[in-house]
């Protein structure tokens, strides 16, 4: 399988998209005319670049407006045909994506467009240019890929093909199986995209809303599943018009490509095994048993005040490491590390961010098994000093952010990380009722949400909330759920820099964790307990829990109880959900409380304007400078 991606679907100069491309792992691209007339390259300057990046020009598109057009529109069109076939010799590429015509002169029927390209082919063949044809899913006369399929077969040409585009099938609703009927040497060439399933015109959608195979909601593997049953084996190429992408960063918006093609192979290859994806055999997503451990990345003099908030939170120190200066606190099932070592990782870490989250371990049932999958699609491993004698090395990933997924086998029997590498007190702490990880939420720019939603549920077993919009004072914040078994995620988008989830961006330089929530069986005892170890509980406005009594039919003495400890309340057909907060501690990061009644799988979304507000009040205001 050859993979390929659109220039258009990436942001940055012609330089920029190919370094991206060829960073990726691709082995072409589909240049889009605009893109090498916007530059300054001649065309052979373009394709020795392209040549040297190590891709190739797989298909120059988009050519616009040929078939159908009366006398002297007709011989225009073959006229700008022909000169489009001179600039791809210099290109040095064989293949143009013809669309069906938009040209409000343009005569519909089948046998006059068929002639049309017939001619074409005769002047292509003597160029050594094929030509695919594509149908518009808007198109005037030619919507649909069986009315493009009937012009093409009725053409009769070898130079002349079918070019077809997942978003034109599935978009309007055509049934993919309907491919299945088409030759596969009659195919030229496949474009993919995805789209969330938004009502609207379907040229606006298309060009602003298209995203990766698996970020959206239309059925890109049964269409991928079609191609391939035809015996098609040309190249599967991205063609992504998206508003996020454009301004996106260039690698990790190729990295998601990459990654999306990939997984969607994968995918096929384990819905339909007969078919010949050429794809090397990679090991399944996985779900996640257990967030095994957090690790903070910090010095020793910014590691006392995270110490003496966890202490208030419950946890004690329950051990160290054997070799390194990273020490171990516990509660519950709850393993937090704080590294102050000079490894150069955590080092990088923290004079980046702050202190910060820099590296998350996942109990998984191979750990061998998931870094192979995340290595297939496109994460880079994570290196580090080899371990001292007795010491063990688990595997490790690059997160989309910058940090660390480490893997840890579930297996009975495997040896655990606190056995080889830690020195572990005998005993579980106490502490205030914690008793796991609920959930961790990261924050990054909106235009970066897509990439890092396709990074969880393309290497685990993860599924997806519907995206909401959080309201903050100053902006709108876009969040979104995953889970994989015992890993709850919320990623939120960021449009805003003044929004709490733009500032935490701004100030910590990117880094990805913004909150941590602990579990509890008995929210009441541990608001108290919190209360009683004068931990940084974020106060909330009496204005909410008078709202929260008409929103709910709650005791009132249950109310007033909340009302003293902070706690906020939500609830919906399957259960119930309390939470507290901390204030922002050092850096922007926070803490988080919740227990969880009956089936509630949410994450208290309607109470976020009222935990962001009163979290602002606590804030450093606005333009004022740090002291």
């Amino acid at each position: 399988m050859k993979t390929s991606i659109a220039t258009v679907s990436i942001s940055g100069t012609f330089q920029d998209k190919l370094a991206a491309i060829a960073a990726a792992g691709f082995d072409g691209i589909e240049i889009f005319e605009q893109d090498f007339l916007a530059s300054d390259l001649s065309p052979r300057d373009a394709a020795r670049m392209v040549r040297d990046f190590g891709l190739e020009i797989m298909l120059f598109q988009p050519f616009r407006d040929f078939e159908g057009l009366p006398a002297p529109l007709r011989q225009r069109a073959f006229s700008r045909a022909e000169h489009k076939f001179d600039l791809m010799a210099e290109l040095g590429t064989d293949l143009a994506l013809f669309c069906s015509s938009l040209h409000p002169a343009a005569i519909g029927g089948i046998d006059r467009a068929a002639d049309d390209f017939h001619a074409l082919g005769d002047i292509a063949r003597q160029r050594g240019i094929r030509v695919g044809y594509e149908a518009l899913c808007w198109g005037k006369h030619v919507s649909d890929h069986r009315d493009a399929w009937e012009i093409v077969r009725r053409a009769d040409h070898d130079n002349i093909g079918l070019i077809l585009d997942s978003f034109h099938t599935l978009g309007p609703k055509i049934d993919p199986e309907t491919i299945r009927r088409i030759p596969g040497d009659k195919i030229f060439f496949v474009q993919l995209a995805d789209a969330p399933a938004i009502p609207m015109d379907l040229l606006y959608w298309s060009r602003h809303f298209r995203n990766m195979p698996g970020e959206g909601d239309l059925d890109v593997t049964a269409f991928t599943r079609a191609i391939l049953a035809t015996g098609y084996d040309g190249p599967l190429s991205l063609e992504i018009f998206n508003d996020q992408f454009r301004a996106g960063l260039p690698r990790l918006v190729a990295q998601s490509g990459y990654r999306s093609l990939v997984a969607l192979m994968d995918r096929v290859a384990r819905a339909e095994p007969a078919l010949a994806t050429n794809l090397p055999a990679i090991p399944p997503p996985a779900q996640v048993s257990a967030v095994e451990f957090l690790e903070f990345a910090t010095t020793a003099p910014e590691a006392a005040p995270l110490e003496a908030t966890l202490k208030a939170a419950g946890f004690a120190q329950a051990g160290a490491h054997r070799s390194k200066a990273v020490s171990l606190w516990r509660q519950g099932d709850i393993s937090l590390l704080i590294n102050t070592s000079s490894d150069d990782f955590n080092l990088t870490s923290w004079s980046t961010h702050g202190t910060t989250v820099s590296e998350i371990g996942l109990k998984v049932p191979s750990a061998a098994a998931s870094a192979q999958r995340a290595q297939a699609l496109g994460a880079k491993p994570h290196t580090s000093a080899a371990p001292a004698p007795g010491e063990r090395a688990f595997p490790g990933i690059r997160h989309a952010g910058g940090s660390v997924l480490r893997f840890l086998d579930d297996a009975n029997g495997a040896p655990s990380i606190w056995q080889s590498d830690f020195t572990v007190a005998q005993g579980t702490p106490a502490g205030i009722g914690l008793t796991h990880i609920d959930h961790i939420a990261q924050t990054m720019a909106y235009d970066e949400m897509l990439s890092w939603s396709l990074f969880y549920t393309t290497l685990l077993d993860a599924a997806r909330a519907p995206m909401v919009d959080v309201i903050d004072p100053d902006g709108l914040v876009r969040s979104q759920a995953l889970a994989a078994g015992a890993l709850r995620v919320t990623l939120n988008g960021a449009e805003a820099r003044r929004t709490l989830a733009g500032q935490f961006i701004e100030e910590t330089y990117g880094a990805s964790v913004q909150h941590i929530a602990f579990a509890t069986t008995d929210i009441f005892a541990t608001a108290e307990a919190l209360a009683s170890r004068a931990f940084p509980v974020l106060p909330i406005g009496g204005n909410y829990y008078g709202d929260l009594a008409a929103r709910f039919d709650l005791p009132t003495a249950d109310l007033q109880r909340m009302q003293a400890l902070n706690i906020l309340y939500d609830e919906d057909e399957n259960g119930r959900f309390w939470q507290i907060f901390s204030r922002p501690l050092a850096g922007g990061l926070f803490l988080e409380f919740v227990q969880r009644d009956g089936g509630y799988a949410g994450y208290g979304g309607p109470n976020a304007p009222f935990r962001i507000a009163a979290m602002k009040r606590q804030m450093r205001p606005a333009g004022m400078p740090k002291a």
